[in-house]
């Protein structure tokens, strides 16, 4: 499944199964599924040129100003903070893969730059500072008012939409950045040994394997 196609199918929406069907269909070229747009660049000979090219175009291209790129980086690393097992959101390019998503996909565009907007708004109104450069704990408890839902006030809903999009998009970049990988375990696809169903679980269903299956099966146990 090409990342992009799969992160196009998580974020613009609810889904039908026609659409994650389409975006699972093996392409005729091969993709590198590990990075588009956040500077990644293993991978790129595998990509068609056409995603090459557009890749380049998008990537030289700017939507978010720099002052919206430092909010989308306070955002996200509230979202997904650094701790002892790994890095930040921000460690792993994160808003970086936004600044591309939304220029891959357009929808993002309007939705994010206004919540941004109205965070801001919200901030000048009670601190007399946009969200940036307010101090943690205003940020937090500004945050707090629109992660959950359930627990938002009335007019505060434009607010919990926004970060419902910034939250997915922030999860979408860092688990399927290195670090978010190594954070989960992935590994990937291995080869390994398989002796076959363990005792104990073969006596818990009266079952076991005939003399004849165990003399023409191979054993891989030391």
């Amino acid at each position: 499944m090409n990342r992009r196609d799969s992160l196009k199918a998580l974020t613009i929406g609810t889904l039908s199964t026609e659409v994650l069907l389409k975006a699972c269909k093996p392409k005729e070229q091969n993709t590198d599924v590990s990075g588009s747009g956040s500077g990644d660049q293993k991978g790129e000979a595998d990509r068609p040129q056409n995603e090459l090219d557009r890749n380049a175009k998008l990537n030289a291209e700017k939507f978010f100003t720099e002052h919206e790129m430092a909010t989308i980086t306070i955002l996200a690393d509230i979202i997904i903070p650094k701790d002892e097992k790994s890095g930040s959101a921000s460690d792993a390019k994160v808003p970086d893969f936004i600044e591309f998503m939304v220029k891959d996909v357009p929808d993002h565009q309007i939705p994010m730059r206004g919540g941004l907007r109205w965070l801001d708004i919200q901030m000048l109104n009670l601190h007399g500072n946009p969200f940036k450069d307010c101090n943690s704990d205003q940020q937090i408890q500004m945050v707090t008012e629109i992660a959950y839902p359930a627990k938002a006030a009335p007019e505060m809903q434009q607010g919990v939409a926004f970060f419902n999009r910034m939250r997915s998009l922030t999860a979408s970049g860092f688990f399927t950045s290195k670090i978010g990988l190594d954070d989960i375990g992935y590994v990937g696809n291995r080869p390994n040994q398989w002796n076959g169903v363990p005792d104990d679980v073969l006596k818990q269903y009266g079952l076991a394997y005939t003399e004849r299956e165990l003399k023409e099966s191979i054993s891989f146990s030391a």
